[in-house]
């Protein structure tokens, strides 16, 4: 077998990918395995909090210098600038009218912060470093689709009445303010603060997500199989074909700032993943016309795992290219 390709298979040979895998057979099969809401909320509780704290110590032992600043830029302008390239696709390659094609289009420059954070989580199990400020980056690439999307939804249907969103409202939304703040309490107490709570946000940190990456995996199948004669082969292809585009250019910008591998993996995984909390929240509001059906069933149920089973080890190997 050739190196490239073992290199693949060990970057998904990782336990919180085999259990997303493992929900969404259960899924397929009808399983009634399931994870109770409370649960599953305290756990997306948990490892936002983790992640942020993580980052924010880490913070101590590195500057916010010109390669923060470079790479936070790069992050907005792919939050911006992606939605407009995939309401190009979708218009090209599926029959999606153009208010769908634009609501669609919104969640492929916002980010998955579940994607983000099983990123890291791989990196850290395969023991490469990376810059606690993509964290923060993350963060930027949440909002600047959504307004992207409602621009390009008042140019292409200009006779839709759009709401705009409340920017503060989504700027305040609960994973946000928890990642920035548990970063900012993290860079706050630095080694004290980490000796407190270490043993909550260590030590069982890949335990939870992998039962968190379970339930998304039962989630993301269901959610499949519920909506699948929404929509049409097409429209499926795009769910797969666009995150290997987004990667490809943030790689491409990665490589002209010059950021090592870790950093550019994440900023791949960032731009390659679409979101299906906030971005869908901001559309019910907006554009209260478009099918929720159609965006929510690609980001959930095509992209995520798409990037959970292929596009994370793939990316990874590419950014070590």
């Amino acid at each position: 077998m050739p190196s490239s390709i073992l290199v693949l298979v060990d970057n998904l040979a990782v336990p919180t990918i085999l259990f997303f895998v493992l929900g969404l057979i259960a899924a397929v099969v009808r399983s009634d395995l399931t994870i109770p809401s409370g649960a599953a909320k305290f756990m997306s509780l948990y490892l936002l909090l983790a992640i942020g704290f993580k980052g924010g110590h880490s913070l101590a032992d590195h500057s916010l210098g010109l390669d923060f600043l470079w790479a936070a830029i790069m992050g907005i302008v792919l939050s911006f600038g992606l939605p407009f390239l995939a309401y190009g696709l979708l218009r090209t390659m599926t029959r999606l009218d153009r208010l769908n094609a634009a609501a669609v289009a919104g969640h492929y420059g916002s980010i998955s912060i579940v994607t983000f954070v099983a990123a890291s989580n791989m990196l850290e199990l395969q023991g490469i470093a990376y810059q606690s400020y993509m964290i923060a980056i993350a963060a930027l690439m949440e909002v600047p689709a959504i307004l992207s999307a409602l621009w390009i939804a008042r140019r292409a249907t200009p006779s839709t009445d759009i709401t705009k969103p409340n920017i503060k409202e989504l700027l305040a939304n609960g994973s946000i303010v928890l990642l920035v703040g548990s970063f900012a309490i993290g860079a706050l107490t630095q080694d004290r603060g980490m000796d407190m709570i270490a043993p909550f946000v260590v030590g069982p940190f890949t335990g939870i997500l992998c039962i968190f990456m379970l339930d998304m995996g039962l989630s993301a199948g269901r959610n499949l199989i519920e909506n699948r004669g929404a929509l049409a082969l097409s429209v499926f292809g795009f769910g797969a074909l666009m995150p290997l585009i987004s990667a490809t250019l943030a790689y491409g910008g990665a490589r002209v700032l010059g950021l090592e591998t870790g950093n550019t993996f994440l900023l791949m995984v960032l731009a390659a993943s679409a979101s299906y909390i906030a971005v869908p929240a901001a559309m019910r509001v907006a554009l209260p016309q478009a099918q929720a059906g159609v965006y929510l069933t690609l980001s959930l149920g095509v992209t995520f795992p798409f990037n959970i089973m292929i596009g994370l080890p793939l990316y990874l190997w590419i950014a070590g290219l």
